[in-house]
């Protein structure tokens, strides 16, 4: 049985992830720096689960002793507008512990491929869209400094030392499991969640903006679900894959495109909704193309936006 390692297996992503492997087979081995929530806590997926930063000498020894034939790192700190805040953190725990572990790997000699956890927002305000791997990357964050640092870093090591490494450009990763074994944690930033909070609690709804040169006036982003996010490291663990990857759609979806698919699904067509103004900084469109993974493994994201939503809705009504 081949075992893998996930760090930040308590998250959304990371959860995702570790249920997918087991599901294929794997032996999965879940580290994270704090207590996996209760319906992970409480299930089979994990043959052992480390609570603690995933570059403390505990970590770094259970990976050792474990063998593991991939480690997926998915542990880190996100979100851009906090990380102008506290940038310290950003670069911490997302270039400077993970130089830690990495270096650990090379220095001990341990071959398990490496996925990492990348960000678009490396790319910053694209030109033109839809992002392409050889764009280059301007981030406009720490947040998106300390991903495209750690690529740098890691791009390094495989051509030095021959480190094994796929690196996933994500966009915005949405759903849930289609079984609502996991999905996310409550109060998550992009409108999907916000919409579909406020529907379950009766909140209200604000949508930024809808005179954006797009074709219904709102903002386009590219939504890529959470199992084919976890499907895509499944692919780079199994190819032993190397080199830098988005994780997008290509097309993406409108805000309105996203309330009204919203609206259906809960069957909530009267639902309020306000209209603020865009928001400065905005672009109209961020996608990204993944033709390149596409090309290399055959992925391509198997969600449309209904499915994205339905797995959502299932999800927060079974967390309520």
């Amino acid at each position: 049985m081949k075992t893998v390692v996930v760090t930040g297996a308590g998250g959304y992503v990371g959860g995702q992830t570790a249920i997918h492997f087991h599901d294929q087979g794997w032996n999965v081995i879940g580290i994270d720096i704090q207590h996996p929530p209760k319906h992970l806590a409480q299930s089979t997926y994990f043959s052992k689960f480390y609570v603690g930063p995933f570059d403390s000498e505990e970590s770094l020894e259970l990976i050792k002793n474990s063998d593991p034939n991939a480690i997926v790192h998915c542990a880190g700190t996100s979100l851009v507008g906090p990380s102008k805040r506290d940038p310290r953190s950003y670069y911490q725990n997302n270039f400077v512990a993970t130089k830690t572990l990495v270096e650990y790997l090379i220095d001990n000699n341990i071959k398990a491929h490496f996925v990492f956890s990348s960000s678009a927002a490396t790319y910053g305000e694209p030109v033109l869209p839809p992002c392409r791997e050889e764009d280059p990357p301007l981030p406009l964050s720490p947040y998106g400094e300390s991903k495209l640092m750690t690529e740098m870093m890691l791009e390094s090591y495989a051509n030095a030392y021959g480190l094994n490494v796929a690196m996933f450009r994500y966009f915005n990763v949405c759903g849930a499991d289609n079984q609502t074994r996991h999905g996310q944690a409550p109060a998550a930033t992009h409108i999907i969640a916000r919409v579909l909070e406020a529907f379950r609690d009766g909140g209200d709804i604000t949508i930024n903006g809808k005179d954006y040169p797009t074709p219904d006036g709102t903002c386009v982003r590219d939504y890529v679900h959470v199992e084919d996010i976890a499907q895509a490291h499944l692919l780079a663990a199994e190819k032993q894959i190397n080199g830098v990857y988005n994780l997008g759609t290509g097309t993406g979806y409108s805000n309105l495109q996203i309330l009204d698919t919203a609206l259906a699904v809960a069957n909530k067509p009267d639902y309020p909704v306000g209209w603020g103004e865009s928001r400065p900084g905005d672009p109209a469109v961020l996608v990204g193309s993944s033709e390149k993974y596409n090309a290399l493994t055959g992925w391509k994201p198997a969600h449309d936006l209904t499915t994205i939503i339905q797995t959502a809705w299932d999800w927060y009504n079974r967390e309520l």
